[in-house]
């Protein structure tokens, strides 16, 4: 005859399979709170470092993509800033062709020559333009660059350096994002402000006219040149935006699949583990009714 063994003492049976199911309500209570079933290394030590290197490359992209919004609008204020440049410039070559005109009187060439003086006083305040508290054409220095100066040729006076800014805008990828003033504005190969006032001074004295329009119409085509500069580096920033964006949908793809919780299984687990409970604190709750005679019938 076989024999039947009996616990006399459940209770801490019990009290381990409770604390077992309290566990793994808890646990997945969190992974449905969080959506993550990784919310500590333990939960999957390979999976929590792979979500470390994982969020820490997210978060390097958003350092890029603020660092990329910032120079968008510091180098559209330039490319901007440079538009007006060569509109400015258009127009003293049209005033220049105007007061080269053998029909006009000096008083006539004194109004263009006026006119000119306010255009250069407009192209010397584009050159002083500032973004952000930052001049933008004084190379790395943080003085204003072109300041008026009876001493000089042209009446005004480069201050900035020739140095150049580059911002880090990706993994080992940096951008240079100005140019000197010096390069821009007063350059041997067109110089905006000394041609202007070449232009004033023929014009006052109605002497070589041609010659100086031809020196403003250099600048012209220097600073549009020029300008190439910066519409080239608004198309690199706009690439790597691009690509640094769609690296961060990659990058929570990738973090879904490997965190993310089944909310299904889950609840399922969590529904299962209640339905525990209930069943352990109900067979508890009748160990006083029962005895030995209760086991044998």
């Amino acid at each position: 005859m076989s024999s039947i063994r009996v616990n006399p003492y459940p209770l801490p049976d019990l009290l381990a399979a409770l604390a077992d199911t309290q566990q793994q309500q808890n646990t997945s209570s969190l992974d449905l709170a969080t959506g993550s079933r990784i919310n500590k290394p333990s939960d999957d030590p390979a999976g929590a470092a792979q979500m470390v290197s994982n969020t820490a490359q997210s978060s390097q992209a958003d350092t890029f993509l603020r660092s990329i919004t910032s120079l968008n609008g510091l180098l559209q204020t330039a490319d901007s800033t440079l538009s007006s440049v060569v509109t400015a410039l258009q127009r003293a070559i049209s005033l220049g062709v105007e007061g080269a005109n053998g029909t006009l009187s000096d008083s006539d060439r004194a109004d263009i020559a006026s006119e000119l003086t306010g255009i250069k006083q407009q192209l010397m305040s584009l050159a002083n333009t500032s973004y952000q508290g930052e001049f933008i054409f004084s190379g790395t220095a943080t003085v204003q660059p072109f300041v008026t100066d009876a001493t000089s040729p042209s009446g005004i006076t480069y201050k900035g350096n020739t140095g150049t800014n580059n911002v880090q805008i990706g993994q080992n990828y940096s951008l240079q994002i100005n140019q000197a003033g010096s390069q821009m504005f007063t350059s041997a190969s067109g110089n905006v402000f000394q041609s202007i006032s070449d232009l004033i001074n023929s014009l006052q004295t109605n002497n070589n006219i041609d010659s100086a329009v031809s020196e403003v119409s250099d600048a012209f085509n220097h600073i549009t040149g020029q300008r190439v500069f910066y519409g080239n580096a608004l198309n690199q920033l706009q690439s790597q935006q691009t690509y640094l964006n769609s690296e961060k949908v990659d990058l929570a793809t990738a973090a879904d699949s490997i965190s993310a919780t089944d909310m299904a299984a889950t609840s399922t687990a969590f529904t299962q583990s209640q339905e525990a409970i209930q069943a352990d604190l109900a067979a508890m709750s009748r160990m006083s009714q029962v005895s030995l005679f209760d086991y044998l019938k």
